[in-house]
């Protein structure tokens, strides 16, 4: 059995998974046009897109704005799969990458980090850009559904549903992300209850995605029998020939252990998942990195008191400059063991899909042959 297509308004992907959107230019238009040549969703991330612009520190606005188009016109260079980008609530220039990512034809809009409330009020009436929100929670969903359909009269094309097992920021409390009850399977269901009473009241539909921890074909399996039209991988498109990170930086997947992901206190004041290293442990013995902020990327970051710049870290990282940086990271990116390119890993994900389904057949076979009659 193959893997579903998944529709998003006008646009039917051949796969039902989603390249996560990964800031700092871990995901750019060499990944996403890889990922949209292969059937699935590429995703362009617009979080400090123009770090290597040659006016970074002195014209950053203009710059991430510059590269952030460019990237975007790449990518549809190299294909005429559907692009995505990946624009944080969170980020001080949200609305001007929201913009030009609509001006530049951007095929969806995934935004969280935050609620994207006013997200449809960018769109102008020959815009074709479907907007999907990443929630972390039901309630989350009801609140943007609610905004959405009385201010826009407008719904989401699709909701992604992001769980705790994520890399980089997640949207829970530290005391939440291992707690049971807020496990990827849980949000997934309940977010599909709140979904269902608005996609019926409005008739129209409303896929919802499962993000956050998925790794092989079985998971993808698992979530769709929950009721999820597809998934989202941030991840293991990081262990890619593709991926847009510097070599280094890949291989920070391939050798970590299950004890070296960790949960970190951010600048940004919110927890992440990351690579341990000898960075983050310095940090948290309480060194301290001089920085100059050029632009003040995240609203919520408190830049005069943080014992470093989280958006240059992350970016010494992508450069392959550990020792000055870290590699956020999905709870399973332990399970990494080479790099591959991403023909091999849609490949292995499609074949680990069809497996997981024909063991469920064998299955529900047993179990009618072992009814009594």
């Amino acid at each position: 059995m193959k893997l579903p297509t998944l529709k998003i308004g006008h646009l039917h992907s051949p796969l039902p998974i989603i390249q996560g959107g990964m800031g700092i230019g871990i995901s750019l238009s060499g990944l996403a046009s890889a990922v949209a040549n292969q059937g699935a969703i590429g995703v362009i991330s617009a979080a400090m897109p123009g770090m290597d612009e040659p006016d970074i520190s002195t014209n950053s606005s203009a710059a991430h704005i510059r590269a952030l188009k460019k990237e975007i016109r790449r990518a549809r260079m190299l294909t005429s799969g559907i692009i995505g980008v990946n624009i944080m609530v969170a980020l001080s220039n949200y609305s001007d990458m929201v913009r030009a990512s609509i001006q530049e034809g951007a095929d969806i809009i995934f935004s969280g980090a935050g609620l994207p409330l006013n997200l449809p009020g960018f769109l102008t009436s020959s815009s074709r850009t479907k907007l999907v929100p990443i929630v972390s929670s039901p309630r989350a969903t009801r609140i943007i559904c609610h905004k959405w359909l009385s201010r826009y009269s407008y719904l989401p094309d699709a909701i992604v549903v992001e769980g705790p097992m994520a890399g980089g920021h997640v949207g829970f409390k530290p005391d939440q992300i291992e707690d049971p009850e807020y496990t990827l399977e849980n949000l997934v269901a309940k977010v599909l209850e709140v979904v269902k009473s608005f996609a019926d009241q409005a008739n129209h539909p409303i896929p919802v995605i499962a993000a956050g921890g998925i790794f092989n074909g079985q998971d993808i399996f698992r979530f769709m029998l929950l009721g999820a039209s597809g998934v989202q991988m941030g991840t293991r498109f990081v262990a890619t020939h593709e991926c847009d990170a510097a070599p280094a930086f890949k291989q920070a997947y391939v050798k970590a252990h299950k004890q070296d992901m960790v949960i970190i206190k951010s600048p940004v004041g919110m927890p992440g998942r990351a690579i341990r290293n000898k960075f983050l442990n310095a940090v948290e013995k309480g060194r301290t990195m001089a920085f100059h902020c050029a632009f003040h990327c995240l609203k919520t970051c408190k830049r005069k008191s943080s014992p470093y710049c989280i958006a240059q870290a992350l970016a010494n990282a992508r450069r392959g400059i550990l020792k000055d940086g870290f590699a956020f990271a999905g709870k399973n990116a332990y399970k990494i063991d080479r790099i591959i390119s991403v023909k091999e890993l849609i490949s292995s994900l499609i074949a680990e899909f069809s497996s997981a389904v024909a063991m469920e057949a064998v299955s529900a076979n047993t179990l009618l042959a072992r009814s009594p009659a």
